[in-house]
């Protein structure tokens, strides 16, 4: 491995410079023992309208330019990040505290939307229709929105920002980028090999500061941007819905989640723990698909738990550089105290914990399972993003279509049968975004990432990803002879 310390970046990059807008520098952490990584500078929102600014003169230029010229570009992009994909992922460990092999993953991951998008942008296409008259000629081209502004979260470092931008870039929109203040290094490194695959300045910025309130509004007012896309809280979420509204900008908002999943008595329980396993404890919970709560028919209640308890508690659990690491910290001590407030929370109503249920520092939570869950525990409505499993009995399958869509949020959920009939009455009854039948890990660049209800609106990945940053153009061509 290179010296990862050569994709250390500590200034924004902007209009193709790295500049700083304030000599005040933060601190960024390394969740797993809260030693200090590095120091980033804290710009704000008077970065953030330079940038918008920056963009918006290179709009021109970068959507002029045809698809295939911006395609070579993205995989140029997509090339340079796999070659220092090493590099990449030890920065991502450092912090975010994720474990090294799940970091690589999310770097095949995030760059895999470059590269599906530097393809799938040369097929931007429009359609003719017949037209209404004998001498008329109706088409539809889809056009490039404008300026797109992102923010992201701490828990995707890479794939939350190459979800958003890769697809923006590639129809021609330049972004505004806003990270989270938490691993704004992964996204500075990104924004470095970005100018070495030659992006024409102006058309990837990317904003590093501690002020979210500020810059956010900062996007959302700018009458330069036409477009954002967040990926966080559905609080957050509502509010920057509100700021954009003056604006009428058009929005992606990928929000909150209670991802259900549901283990029927015809199931295969071996595959469903594996399921289980990969669909809950990925990245300790912290993920907005992350299983919020199993609900176990009562034939096979016993057997699930057993079989799950026994595979939580051979997780090893440490530094994620560590060998075979494969659960590490959670995010800060907010997050360890949330999850203390669950667990005694389910106690206190009635819950048994079958394994786990304590901090074990500052940084580290263990594993939890807890049985006997009902609908009066906190984690019955609300988003644990945290390694808490809780499982919940049912005895019907109207019974689990019921206690699933209980709640305002329409993410992802999960579900494991054997029965075919069964297996498409409930994915069509599940209100969710996304249903993962038999499968307890569904995210990829080819198929279209969101949800309904309080979990947001728009699409991301997939061929369906293009549509919210493109207008569709109605050209109406009269007397023709």
């Amino acid at each position: 491995m290179k010296n990862y310390k050569n994709l250390i970046f500590e200034a924004s990059y902007v209009n193709g410079e790295w500049i700083k807008d304030s000599d005040e520098k933060v601190a960024v952490k390394n969740p797993a023992d809260g030693s200090t990584v590095g120091y980033v500078y804290n710009n704000d929102a008077t970065t953030i309208n330079k940038a918008i600014d920056a963009a918006y003169d290179a709009f021109p230029n970068w959507r002029k330019k045809t698809a295939k010229a911006r395609s070579g570009i993205l995989l140029n992009w997509y090339q340079l990040i796999m070659e220092n994909k090493d590099e990449i992922a030890h920065i991502m460990v450092l912090e975010s505290g994720k474990p090294l092999t799940e970091c690589k993953g999310e770097i095949d991951y995030g760059a895999a939307y470059i590269q599906w998008y530097a393809e799938q942008g040369k097929r931007n296409n429009g359609t003719v229709i017949p037209g209404f008259t004998e001498d008329r000629r109706i088409s539809v081209i889809k056009q490039p929105i404008g300026v797109v502004g992102s923010i992201t979260p701490w828990n995707f470092p890479i794939a939350m920002i190459t979800r958003k931008i890769a697809p923006a870039l590639a129809v021609g929109c330049p972004v505004v980028a806003r990270p989270s203040i938490l691993t704004p290094f992964t996204a500075l490194a990104l924004a470095h090999l970005a100018h070495k695959a030659g992006f024409p300045e102006g058309v990837v910025n990317i904003v590093v500061g501690k002020d979210s309130s500020a810059m956010g509004k900062a996007l959302c007012e700018h009458p330069k941007l036409a477009k954002l896309s967040f990926t966080g809280s559905t609080r957050v979420g509502k509010i920057l819905m509100k700021q954009c509204s003056d604006g009428l900008k058009k929005l992606s908002l990928e929000l909150g989640g209670n991802a259900p999943f549901i283990i029927f008595n015809d199931a295969n329980i071996d595959d469903a723990v594996k399921g289980a396993i990969a669909g809950k404890f990925r990245f300790s919970g912290q993920t907005c698909v992350c299983v919020n709560r199993f609900l176990v028919q009562d034939e096979v209640y016993d057997e699930f738990v057993e079989k799950f308890v026994a595979q939580v508690k051979t997780f090893k659990i440490g530094n994620g550089l560590e060998t075979d690491v494969n659960f590490g910290p959670l995010i800060n001590k907010e997050a360890i105290t949330k999850m203390e407030d669950f667990v005694e929370d389910a106690i206190q109503q009635g819950g048994t914990l079958a394994t786990g249920g304590n901090k074990i520092d500052d940084y580290f939570f263990e594993p939890t399972v807890i049985t006997q869950a009902n609908a009066k525990m906190k984690f019955a409505k609300e988003e644990i993003f945290g390694p808490i499993a809780p499982i919940f009995k049912f005895k019907t399958e109207d019974d689990a279509i019921n206690m699933a869509n209980d709640t305002e949020f329409g993410l992802a959920s999960y579900f494991y049968t054997n029965d075919l009939n069964r297996s498409i009455r409930v994915s069509e009854a599940l209100e969710y975004g996304m249903v993962g039948l038999n499968a307890g890990l569904i995210s990829s660049e080819v198929a279209p990432f969101g949800g309904i209800k309080q979990s947001g609106q728009g699409r991301e990945g997939s061929v369906y990803g293009l549509d919210d940053f493109v207008e569709l153009k109605y050209i109406c061509t009269g007397s023709v002879k």
